[in-house]
């Protein structure tokens, strides 16, 4: 698997999403809407982390607008929004591993440290995600792979059949593969270095976020009227 900045974007979101689903209460900070799930177990069974829950999806709707507003910000003054933006990320995911540490574990997912370090993790992955679509919109999803996932089985049956112009969908098909298992690797190393290290394991998420920024690819900075295509 070829270290590229979607697939260690990928790693980042598993190893996020995993690790915050085992410390608080089964909070998903990179998928929200899986949050509407849990919330619903967590009525029924009458297990923590129901505030957390709904308050995930509509910060993460802020924060991702607040990133849209940050983007003609930023070209304004013809900055490079791709760094800036994964280095808003890098400051959240370092607040986030500093809360953990010190305020957890969260028995209780409701509690203020909990909701302050759960929301923090929810906010970092809303500038992930943001930053996808408006800077790596060519790329394969990084937090959300049922997309992923049906696209690659269409494409493994496509090039089963031949059809034609089979290169461009193996090379989508690679893309796609590569995320798929970066994420699944990340969930792997959250569940071990939470089991292993406890709140600690929070303190691997920066430092892929630092690497991402080294990787990040020289691009220009979309345009202010461009879109993210639809996935």
């Amino acid at each position: 698997m070829k270290l590229s900045l979607p697939v260690l974007l990928s790693v980042n979101g598993g190893y996020v999403d995993s690790a915050g689903f085992l410390a608080l209460q089964g909070l998903f900070s990179s998928h929200v809407t899986g949050n509407f799930v849990t919330v619903g177990a967590a009525l029924v069974l009458g297990s923590s982390g129901v505030l957390a829950k709904l308050i995930a999806l509509p910060l993460f709707c802020v924060v991702v607008a607040l990133v849209r507003v940050l983007g003609y910000v930023l070209a304004a003054h013809a900055a490079s929004q791709l760094r800036v933006l994964l280095s808003v990320k890098l400051v959240l995911l370092l607040a986030a591993a500093v809360l953990a540490i010190r305020l957890g574990p969260f028995p209780n997912g409701d509690v203020w440290p909990a909701l302050v370090t759960g929301m923090t993790l929810v906010s970092a992955m809303a500038v992930q995600n943001a930053t996808q679509r408006l800077h790596l919109a060519a790329a394969p999803p990084t937090t959300i792979m049922t997309g992923n996932t049906t696209q690659a089985m269409i494409d493994v049956v496509d090039l089963l059949r031949g059809l034609p112009e089979s290169d461009p969908i193996r090379t989508r098909l690679a893309h796609m593969a590569a995320n798929i298992l970066g994420f699944a690797v990340g969930c792997a190393a959250a569940a071990l270095a939470y089991v292993y290290l406890h709140m600690w394991c929070f303190a691997v998420p920066p430092l892929l976020a630092l690497l991402a920024i080294a990787l990040r690819p020289e691009i220009a900075a979309p345009t202010l009227t461009a879109r993210a295509q639809p996935r």
